[in-house]
């Protein structure tokens, strides 16, 4: 190989080195706009799937109270009353007002929920445990902080309590599945009190046997015993019995 073939071949490589310099942060930019609007598109898919129910005319129309954040005290909510056409089926109703506070408030800085995130399933049990499964932009899009997390849960929680009584509790899930925390912060391992109420209610006392609250005779006291396993009972050897009875 001569020298000036040389210099040819160290000329090309200093130029495709150069061109690759300019290309790859080019690339890198398209691929990640590609990824971003693939990402949008697979969204707004799913909210185009998840659009809010639609009014049924026949439902009677219901002052419920929707909770957003607070426009006079920072890091509070307040129900603000909003007329809606409100089913009397709890699952349905509970999807309605949902719905509703993911739509949000006209003023947009007062919104407890990402303006992107939709209610992709709503289930409610017979104890009174609702799922409800949210788009993943509930978690990728509020804002990362205990304060701003927790805001979003009790405006969920609270709008359900004033709405829909039979929700006893709440589990909430992420595109399905089940999440450690909601952005880094607020655990979402467990439940979520819903009817306070219910929850602060004290224990009913146990009723006795018989339905009454007279104490029981020592014969009935002693079969009671008897009959619990593991519960000792004294006895007396007959002998000794006929003896104490026999004394003046």
């Amino acid at each position: 190989m001569t020298p000036s073939w040389k210099y040819w071949l160290i000329g090309g490589l200093a130029v495709a080195v150069l061109a690759a310099a300019i290309y790859f942060p080019i690339l890198r930019r398209r691929v990640k706009r590609a990824a971003r609007l693939q990402q949008q598109s697979e969204e707004q898919a799913r909210r185009e799937l998840t659009q809010p129910i639609p009014i049924n005319p026949s439902d009677p129309r219901v002052k419920a109270k929707v909770f957003w954040v607070s426009d006079a005290i920072d890091s509070t909510l307040a129900p603000v009353t909003v007329e809606l056409p409100l089913s009397n089926d709890p699952a349905l109703r509970s999807k309605q007002v949902l719905n509703t506070l993911l739509a949000g408030p006209v003023d947009a800085e007062l919104r407890t929920l990402p303006p992107d995130a939709s209610l992709l399933a709503f289930y409610l049990l017979p104890d009174g445990t609702a799922i409800a499964d949210f788009s993943e932009a509930l978690a990728t899009s509020i804002p990362s902080g205990i304060v701003s997390e927790q805001l979003a849960v009790n405006s969920i929680t609270r709008t359900l309590e004033a709405n829909v009584p039979q929700v006893q509790r709440l589990k909430i899930l992420i595109h399905g599945q089940e999440v450690e925390t909601l952005a880094g912060h607020l655990d979402l391992a467990g439940t979520f009190v819903v009817n306070t109420k219910v929850a602060q209610e004290p224990a009913k006392p146990t009723p006795t046997p018989s339905g009454t609250d007279k104490p029981a005779s020592p014969a009935a006291a002693a079969k009671a015993r008897a009959a619990v396993p593991g519960t000792l009972t004294a006895t007396r050897a007959p002998g000794k019995l006929a003896q104490a009875e026999s004394r003046p």
